[in-house]
Formats: C-alpha cells, structure tokens, sequence
C-alpha cells in the first residue's frame, strides 16, 4: 500500500486535549509501552473520525497493525465518549441561555432492505436516529444516544426525555414540523400551506425558520466528521462515536 502525507480539518487545541486524557490513562492503568506515543494516537484516532479512513489505510499511514489501530481508536473513543455532556449537564449550562434549538439527524448506515427498523420513511434509507440540542449561536450542547432510523423524531426526544427535562426547567424550544405533539415549552411552525397561512403566521414561520437554521448548522457541523456520513460499524458502537465527537466539538470551540 502506497503511503503518503496528509492533512486532517481538526483544531491542534482537540489533538492537545485528547492526548492529554491519554497519557492519564496510561498512566491509571499502568502502561509502560506502546507502539504509538499518546499524542500520534490520538492523532490516528481524529484522522479515523474526521476523514473516516480505514483500520488498514491507517495501520500503513502509521506502521501499527490493523488490529493495534482498531484498539487505539476504540480506547480513544470510549475516553471521550465517557466526557460528554449528559441531558442533565446540558439543562444547567441551558439554564442561562433565552432559548434551545431541538433538531434530529439521520446517520447513515449499511443495512440491506430486510433491517426495517433502521429504514427512515422520511429519508428512504438506513440510518440511525440522533437527537441534538443546540444553544441561540448554533453550538451544540447535547447529543443523544442513537435510535433504529424508523423512529420519529417526536417520539425520540419524548424517549430521551427531553421534552419533560425543558419543561421542567422552564427553557423555551424551537423545533421543526416533526415535532409536533411534542407539547410542554416545545415550539413548531404552524403548519398548512403556505398560501392558506394567515401574514401573522407566515412571519412567525420565517422567524422560526431564522432560528432553527442555527440548528441545522449544528447538525452540520456533527456530520463534518465524515465517519459518521456512511457507518459501516456495529450499530451498538454509534452512539460512543456521537458522544466522543461531541466532546471534540465542545474542546475546540472552547
């Protein structure tokens, strides 16, 4: 395999702090040697989640085994996905915020046609269902843990509890049409044609449009770390490499 230099999207300021919770946890479990320092570890691991190259490709890029380099990205991995924020974090640092913005992904996975649960009606193909949670400047707060794609994303956030934990704190929501039914401080656009939509209503859906367009980028910037645009892992390893990512974002828009 032909090897040669690359260059991966990702703030030094990430690399700094996951090489700094390596080196502790070598240090907590005692380990005198490794193929890789703390610090080219992490960086095969934000090359594996920012570009989505694979356990072979980066095995040849850094002289490890393809076995090594699966375990030094799981290890990596489950380090940061132990850090990210939880629902209950997320609402306290929400607590000084005007307003949340709620927004549902779908992340693709390969499943054949026969894997009805993880088919999305609304998107016509496989994936997971994950919900986010945005503040008013688009940055991501909290991420949930992953769904089969069939389900809703009403129902989803229902499940997370996230409707009950806004309500019980009292933070406004803005969210799309696919919440509907949500209740509690959650609010949609109103919905029917454009056209039979009264003046009010139609300013009130481009303002709530305005505002949730800073969700979607949230969204967006979830899906810039293109391992996630096309898994092909086991589905009960999503979730691990949602939160683990979520840390990253939170550690370098710090």
């Amino acid at each position: 395999m032909l090897v040669y230099p690359s260059g991966v999207d990702v703030s030094s300021s990430a690399l700094r702090f996951l090489t700094q919770q390596l080196r502790r946890h070598r240090r907590t479990i005692g380990s005198r040697w490794r193929r890789l320092s703390a610090g080219r570890q992490a960086l095969l691991t934000l090359a594996r989640l920012r570009v989505g190259h694979t356990y072979a490709q980066l095995a040849s890029g850094f002289g490890v085994g393809t076995t090594t380099a699966y375990r030094y990205v799981a290890e990596a991995v489950e380090l940061l996905a132990a850090l990210a924020p939880s629902l209950a974090d997320a609402g306290r640092t929400a607590s000084v915020k005007a307003y949340l913005i709620l927004d549902g992904a779908l992340l693709p996975i390969d499943r054949i046609a026969a894997d009805r649960p993880f088919c999305s009606g609304k998107h016509k193909r496989h994936g997971m269902n994950v919900q986010a949670i945005a503040d008013p400047f688009g940055r991501r707060l909290w991420a949930s843990p992953v769904m089969p794609g069939a389900v809703h994303d009403v129902r989803a956030a229902r499940e997370h509890g996230v409707v009950v934990a806004l309500a019980e704190a009292g933070i406004k929501c803005w969210a799309g049409k696919g919440y509907r039914g949500a209740g509690g401080t959650v609010r949609i656009p109103y919905r029917g044609r454009w056209e039979t939509l009264s003046a009010g209503q139609q300013a009130a859906n481009r303002s709530h449009a305005k505002i949730r367009a800073l969700g979607e980028q949230a969204i967006a910037t979830l899906k810039a770390w293109r391992l996630l645009c096309e898994l092909r892992c086991s589905t009960t390893r999503i979730t691990s490499l949602v939160q683990a990512v979520l840390t990253l974002h939170l550690t370098s828009s710090e």
